[in-house]
């Protein structure tokens, strides 16, 4: 299956784990909750999808690699103590709490999190010492003689002997005791996460061409050469800094991220191509409608029309963004703004000065922010609305205390009209962004007229995270005209076919 099913698949089981019966105890007994194994070649987003797991089931989540590990930092170290039996005493070897089981415990303590995932990531390359316990370990659930905590639950993962010479093959009597799920690279799936991520857009429009390139091994003369999505993922951080600082992506860095010198050499002749289409088409100028067409364009090549699709793409993604960002503070200001109500009208509050109260809520949404931090709750989105809101409250006492205002109903009053302020501005921000929408279709429109081009461009905003919430948000008139006057299935099937054959012509190596 690919990695978007066996998140859906271990999401449902963690979720059946943790059901309770009348007594509060699990319905599934821990020694029946069989261990998740993850079977996939590496670089394919196994740990990626372990930390999205743990946030959308709001769970903690320790993650370790067992190639990390020696017998006496995963079982512990021994200590001779002495016991009584019979009356007499007697000198017993006991061992110290494993590394691996107290950080479980050490992030139940910073969090507060009782249930969730300890994650043993390469479990197939054990060392010698330690293979003899990971069979324990999964039917178990113990580490020496110290037990993972009751609601945490064990999810492992490991490659395929082709990947790793280290690997060790598991024999029936452990593989009958976990359930294996066999994963594979998606490129269609990959892309949905990467729009979410921020994928840089030259890398997904690359990508969009060349699907072979997404996930690549093979065996040389000269070794391995391959590409995986954690190098392309790798590669749009950097690039994204690289632009920041004015500098040029050369192959010889390319290649230190895609281990392919023919897929590095291919990337680096389209990132010019690329450059070269952001010069030629002035994305802003069209998406703010200043530029309604481009006759050229209608009869460029392949590669050029989805090079320039990418562009809008990337550019409105932006936007979208920008807008979703607007929509999570001031959602997280709302819910505070509440709060900070019920405390005011509070008889309980009634002697308590209103700095004293507004302070207290910036220091507990400190403390919910910081021990979501630490339970891996939040995707980078989130924290920085609760970074923006923290520091929001904070101006909010110093302008207050400024302006000489006492008075409780005064204080409330100022904060509503600062926050209606950021309402306003979260609402410009969705116009700007739909209105950016209208204008890319209005340019694909006059350009290409209602085509393969406007099915790509459909296809695209449906996979993007940020425009589904877009549209969910703000009336997009020609979005619509457009979603249902497309024939879908057969536009798609017929662009499927130019794309194959486009990449098997393809010019770039």
């Amino acid at each position: 299956m690919n990695i978007k099913e066996a998140k859906i698949e271990i999401t449902k089981a963690i979720q059946a784990y943790l059901q309770k019966n009348e007594y509060g105890e699990p319905m599934i007994p821990s020694i029946r909750q069989r261990p998740i194994l993850l079977m996939g070649a590496p670089g394919i987003g196994k740990t990626a999808i372990m930390e999205q797991v743990a946030q959308e089931c709001g769970i903690g989540l320790v993650a370790y690699s067992i190639t990390h590990h020696t017998r006496q930092s995963a079982i512990g170290l021994p200590f001779i103590s002495q016991k009584e039996f019979g009356g007499k005493s007697y000198s017993t070897t006991e061992y110290t709490m494993s590394e691996i089981v107290a950080s479980v415990y050490e992030k139940m303590e910073e969090t507060g999190l009782l249930e969730g995932i300890l994650f043993i990531d390469e479990i197939n390359c054990v060392s010698e010492t330690l293979a003899p316990a990971m069979l324990q370990f999964l039917q178990a659930k113990t580490f020496g003689t110290h037990k993972i905590p009751e609601g945490w639950l064990i999810v492992a993962a490991g490659n395929p002997p082709e990947y790793n010479k280290s690997v060790r093959e598991f024999d029936v009597v452990t593989l009958d005791r976990v359930k294996v799920i066999d994963v594979e690279a998606n490129f269609a799936v990959w892309k949905e996460y990467a729009y979410q991520m921020g994928i840089h857009s030259s890398i997904l429009t690359y990508l969009e061409i060349q699907k072979n390139h997404f996930y690549h091994m093979e065996t040389t003369i000269d070794g391995k050469r391959f590409v995986t999505a954690r190098g392309w993922e790798d590669l749009s951080a950097f690039l994204y800094v690289y632009e920041k600082m004015g500098e040029d992506l050369t192959e010889a860095t390319i290649i230190q991220y895609l281990q392919h010198p023919k897929i590095a050499k291919n990337f680096a002749n389209y990132l010019e191509l690329y450059k070269k289409y952001e010069m030629q088409y002035p994305v802003a100028e069209i998406l703010h409608g200043d530029i309604t067409e481009a006759k050229d364009l209608s009869t460029a090549k392949f590669d050029e029309i989805i090079s320039v699709l990418g562009l809008f793409l990337g550019a409105l993604t932006q936007e979208f963004k920008l807008a979703y960002e607007w929509d999570l503070r001031v959602t997280l200001c709302h819910k505070t703004l509440q709060n900070l109500k019920e405390r005011f009208q509070s008889p309980y509050c009634k002697e308590t000065p209103w700095d004293l109260l507004m302070n207290g809520i910036v220091e507990e949404l400190s403390l919910e922010f910081t021990q979501k931090v630490k339970g891996n709750l939040l995707q980078a989105s989130e924290k920085h609305a609760y970074q923006w809101v923290i520091g929001e409250l904070t101006n909010w006492i110093q302008n207050i205390k400024t302006s000489g205002i006492t008075e409780k109903d005064a204080v409330f009053e100022y904060c509503k009209t600062v926050f209606q302020e950021h309402v306003e501005t979260r609402q410009i921000a969705i116009d700007s962004a739909g209105n950016q929408l209208e204008n890319a279709f209005v340019f694909l429109e006059n350009t290409f007229g209602a085509g393969q081009e406007l099915v790509i461009f459909l296809t695209e905003l449906h996979t993007n995270f940020y425009s589904v919430w877009l549209l969910q948000e703000w009336d997009s008139p020609k979005y619509y005209q457009y979603n249902e006057s497309l024939l879908f299935g057969e536009q798609k099937n017929k662009l499927q076919e130019e794309i194959a054959a486009f990449q098997r012509g393809s010019l770039l190596y």
